[in-house]
C-alpha cells in the first residue's frame, strides 16, 4: 500500500460556482484567457461573464482564441508569446480539456526559454529540465471529460511529426479550478457522450494501471459508478441539472485518479489515432478501441480488477460463474456504449484505413511509451497491432 498524493488546486465545485471568480483571491493582476477557436464560449456568453468577473476582481484581461479540439504546439507557443508581450502574470483556461491543457502549456512556456518540445520526455522531445516552473493557472471547465482541472497534465500535438504526447510538472496544477455544472448544460448530446467516456476510461485505466492504490480506487470506482448511471441521462436531456452535476463530479474524481494513478496504453493507442486524424474526438477514439482493448486484457490481468470495475458499473457480478465474472466488465461496457448511441462508431469514418495499423502501433509505442510501461501486462508490437486490428471497422 504505497502512493503519493499531491493536490494543490483549490476547487470550487457546484452550480453557480463561476461567481467565485469575482471574489476569490486571484494569483495575478493580468490574465491571458485561453479559449477554443470555436464559437461556443462567445455564443453562450461564458467568455463575457469570465472577463467581467475578472475585471470585477481587479484583473486585466487579454483573450487568446485559437485552440483546436486537438491542440497543437504552434498554437500554444503563439499563446505563450502573447502572454509575454502583453505582460500577463496568470493564465485562465476556459472551456474543455483542449483549452485548459493549452492554458497549462502556455503558462509553462510564458516563463521558460526555447520550444515546448525541448521539455517533452518521449518521442522526439528534448527531455530538458524545466528551469522556471509556470505562471499560475485558473481552470474553468465547461465540459465533463478530461479531469484536467484536477491534475497537472496537458496533451499537445506536434503537428509536423504527428506526435501527441502528455506532459506535466507540479506547477501545471491549476491554482484555482472552477467546476460549475451550469456551464455544461448546452454541450450537445454526442459531445457529452464522448467527454463522458473519456472520463470513464481515465477512471477504468486508473484501476488497472500499475500505479493503482486504495486511494486512487476510491476516486476511480465512484467515478465509474456515477458515469454509468448519469451519462445516458445527460445525453438524453442536457438540461438535467442532477445528471450534469453528477457527471461533473465524476469528471473531477477522474482527474484525482490521474493525479495518483495513471492512464494505460489504451490512451497511447488513441493518441496515435487522433494525432494522425485530428478531427477524431478523443473520447470517440477511446470508445472505438475499448471493447477490443478490454477483451484482450481480460485474460492477462487479475480477475478481481475487472470484477470491481464491473460492480461499479452496476453489473451483478456475484450471480455469474467464477470464470465469467471478469467478462462482466466487457459486457457492461458494451451495454453502456449502446445505451449512449455510440455503437456505430468506426475508425473508417474518420479516414483511418487498415493499412495504417502498423504506423499507428509504432506511433503509440514510441510517443507514449510511459503508459505502456504502466500496463500490468507488457504488450508486444504484435499484440498492439492485434488490438488495433480487432478494433478496426
Amino acid at each position: 500500500m504505497q502512493f503519493s498524493y499531491y493536490m494543490p488546486s483549490r476547487i470550487f465545485f457546484g452550480a453557480g460556482s463561476l461567481e467565485q471568480l469575482g471574489r476569490a483571491p486571484l494569483p495575478g493582476k493580468k490574465a491571458l484567457v485561453v479559449i477554443s477557436a470555436g464559437k461556443s464560449m462567445r455564443r453562450g456568453g461564458y467568455l463575457d461573464r469570465v472577463l467581467a468577473l475578472l475585471r470585477q476582481n481587479g484583473a486585466g484581461t487579454v483573450v487568446f482564441d485559437k485552440i483546436q479540439p486537438n491542440p497543437t504546439k504552434a498554437h500554444v507557443m503563439e499563446g505563450a508569446a502573447l502572454a509575454r508581450s502583453s505582460g500577463c502574470d496568470f493564465v485562465v483556461g476556459l472551456g474543455g480539456g483542449s483549452s485548459i491543457d493549452s492554458a497549462k502549456v502556455i503558462a509553462l512556456m510564458a516563463v521558460n526559454p526555447g520550444d515546448y518540445w525541448d521539455y517533452i520526455l518521449a518521442g522526439s522531445g528534448g527531455a530538458k529540465a524545466v528551469p522556471n516552473g509556470a505562471l499560475p493557472i485558473i481552470a474553468i471547465t465547461t465540459t465533463a471529460g478530461t479531469g484536467t482541472e484536477a491534475d497537472p497534465w496537458a496533451v499537445i500535438t506536434k503537428e509536423d511529426t504527428n506526435e501527441k504526447i502528455g506532459f506535466g510538472i507540479d506547477q501545471m496544477f491549476p491554482t484555482i479550478s472552477i467546476v460549475d455544472p451550469d456551464l455544461m448544460a448546452t454541450v450537445p448530446p454526442m459531445l457529452t457522450a464522448y467527454q463522458g467516456f473519456d472520463a470513464l476510461f481515465h477512471a477504468m485505466e486508473g484501476v488497472i494501471s500499475k500505479l493503482a492504490s486504495p486511494l486512487s480506487d476510491l476516486f476511480a470506482l465512484k467515478s465509474i459508478e456515477l458515469i454509468t448511471r448519469w451519462l445516458p441521462l445527460a445525453i438524453k436531456d442536457g438540461g438535467n441539472a442532477e445528471a450534469r452535476a453528477n457527471l461533473a463530479f465524476a469528471n473531477t474524481l477522474s482527474g484525482f485518479v490521474e493525479s495518483i494513478s495513471s492512464c494505460t496504453s489504451e490512451h497511447s493507442l488513441e493518441h496515435a489515432l487522433s494525432a494522425h486524424h485530428p478531427d477524431l474526438p478523443h473520447g470517440a477514439g477511446l470508445v472505438m478501441l475499448s471493447l477490443a482493448y478490454y477483451n484482450f486484457f481480460e485474460s492477462h490481468l487479475p480477475s478481481e480488477l475487472y470484477e470491481k470495475i464491473a460492480r461499479a458499473m452496476g453489473e451483478n457480478v456475484d450471480a455469474l460463474p467464477e470464470g465469467r465474472r471478469a467478462h462482466a466488465l466487457v459486457e457492461g461496457l458494451g451495454k453502456l456504449i449502446g445505451t449512449c448511441g455510440l455503437d456505430s462508431l468506426a475508425m473508417s469514418s474518420y479516414g483511418i484505413v487498415r493499412e495504417d495499423i502498423p504506423e499507428l502501433a509504432r506511433n503509440a509505442r514510441e510517443n507514449m511509451t510511459k503508459l505502456f510501461a504502466l500496463d500490468r501486462y507488457s504488450l508486444s508490437v504484435e499484440e498492439t497491432m492485434e488490438i488495433l486490428e480487432k478494433a478496426y471497422r
